[in-house]
């Protein structure tokens, strides 16, 4: 037996119920010995996967003119397909843990490939909005299940003295997606047609099926009562509050029906509320809020996510619409953020250990904020290399900013309760998202109606952005309460033996 997979197995079979040993029927000689040892070929299978939801979210982003031009609806009109994804992320993540542990990890991770293939394929034969926003769904809940459960197998698969390593694999081509999907989704546009765009997932998903199949081990973890009463209360409300706010002034549905939507979504989230005070293990805990770094993390990463979310809506439209570049043209400006943030992963833990997290996210709040309301500036003469380098900058700051806030919300939770702040975070990083969308989409519509130019014209993207903008920056207020020494130990800036009051909030006024 080759002794790094004998080691990996021994880990996983140790740590977690059910976990069968990596032995040789697992991994071939050719494995263990040569370049693809298993803490290398399990991360990349499991990244197939993370490749192909990145890639298509940021490729369909350069297509939307092209689409919308397709199924004969404005292009604003599109945020609704793009929201929906959002929202299925947001209702299934939360149970994706548990649908891993009671049918098996492996056998969820292929089923959740199978079902964003054929949402994938949906999108490809839509010939209405409809059926587009229904087929993203679909590839939605593939999604929710997919990276999840992949990172899972992960966790339970490598020992962790090789798991560092393990990681670093699989961000590798979870960082090409963003920066291949505009290029790539371009090209296609361009000279070949949109649907492409979800076809090309077809193989890519096939070999990630095949690949699960032969060489991801059965992993089954301990199953726990579900909250099922919670997550239909939580999905319920979600899907609700946000298709109303998505439809809501649009032509699908009546304004009465979009409003009594919204109404009803609210309501259903607050019923969801006082069933998890009640309930012993609720879906999603909320009294992971009370950890002052894991709330202040979660709002105001909210309030940034919200802003930075309608990127991908807005810039493709305002280099396509407004500027009248080719989706091929638009996705060679578009992709150099993907790049900047790209550059910054391998700087982010050096920048934090030198200033610390609240100095980090306050100024890079402002910054990324500022660099957002910049691209309102944009106009059809601006130089191809200075709007590259205002985008190149701009996702460095966003990238610092996303890292920095994904690691302080965990600095006070401990093990036991990972999962669930793991889940809490996830679903509010999506509803976040989508509702950046919903409010570049009605941004753009505002002023459009305001100056009584074509959603297209330029004057109408700076308001939009200048808008988004402005939320981003809002989240300032929030990060500013944390301490000083918040997520000390975690920057590396606690010196070993040396006591940190880690982490704690400052007395603020609001806190």
């Amino acid at each position: 037996m080759c002794r790094l997979a004998g080691r990996s197995s021994a880990a996983a079979a140790g740590n977690h119920i059910g976990a069968r040993p990596l032995t040789r029927k697992w991994w071939p000689s050719l494995l263990c010995h040569g370049p693809l040892k298993p803490e290398r070929l399990l991360p990349l299978i499991v990244a197939t996967a993370l490749f192909i939801e990145n890639m298509d979210s940021t490729a369909i982003a350069t297509s939307l003119p092209a689409i919308a031009a397709d199924l004969s609806v404005e292009p604003v009109e599109l945020k609704l397909a793009l929201t929906t994804y959002l929202l299925a992320l947001a209702v299934f993540i939360p149970i994706s843990g548990w649908v891993a542990d009671r049918f098996g990890a492996k056998p969820t991770f292929m089923t959740a490939i199978g079902v964003f293939l054929l949402g994938s394929l949906g999108c490809a034969a839509s010939t209405s909005l409809e059926w587009m926003v229904a087929a993203r769904f679909l590839q939605g809940m593939g999604g929710a299940m997919m990276v999840p459960v992949g990172r899972l197998v992960l966790l339970r698969s490598v020992a962790k003295a090789e798991l560092v390593r393990a990681l670093s694999w699989l961000t590798i081509p979870a960082l090409l997606g963003p920066i291949l999907g505009p290029l790539l989704g371009g090209l296609i546009t361009t000279y070949s047609h949109w649907r492409f765009i979800f076809l090309i997932n077809l193989p890519m998903g096939a070999l990630g099926i095949w690949l699960a199949w032969k060489y991801i081990p059965l992993l089954k973890g301990e199953v726990k009562p579900l909250d099922w009463t919670g997550f239909v209360l939580s999905g319920a409300g979600l899907a609700l509050s946000m298709f109303g706010l998505a439809t809501l002034g649009r032509h699908m549905v009546g304004t009465w029906v979009a409003l009594t939507c919204v109404a009803a979504g609210v309501a259903i989230l607050v019923a969801y509320v006082l069933h998890a005070r009640r309930h012993p293990h609720p879906l999603i805990d909320l009294d992971l809020l009370k950890l002052p770094t894991y709330r202040i993390g979660v709002m105001g990463g909210s309030l940034f996510r919200i802003g930075i979310g309608a990127i991908p809506f807005l810039l493709p439209l305002m280099l396509q619409l407004g500027f009248g570049l080719n989706p091929l043209e638009s996705g060679a400006v578009t992709f150099t953020s993907a790049a900047g943030a790209m550059f910054m992963k391998t700087l982010a833990a050096r920048i934090l250990k030198r200033f610390g997290f609240r100095k980090v996210l306050v100024f890079n709040a402002v910054a990324a904020s500022l660099m957002l309301c910049t691209y309102g500036l944009f106009r059809p003469d601006t130089p191809y290399l200075l709007m590259v380098g205002i985008l190149l900058v701009g996702g460095c700051f966003r990238s610092l900013q996303f890292t920095s806030l994904n690691a302080i919300i965990y600095s006070e939770v401990d093990q036991a309760r990972m999962g669930q702040a793991t889940s809490l975070a996830a679903m509010v990083q999506q509803v976040s998202l989508a509702l950046g969308v919903t409010l570049g989409g009605y941004a753009l519509s505002a002023a459009s109606l305001a100056t009584g130019q074509a959603t297209g014209a330029p004057i109408n993207f700076t308001f939009a952005f200048l808008t988004i903008g402005l939320v981003s920056a809002s989240s300032v207020w929030t990060m500013w309460k944390l301490a000083p020494d918040a997520g000390a130990e975690m920057a590396g800036r606690a010196k070993p033996g040396e006591e940190v009051h880690e982490p704690k909030v400052v007395a603020r006024p609001g806190t």
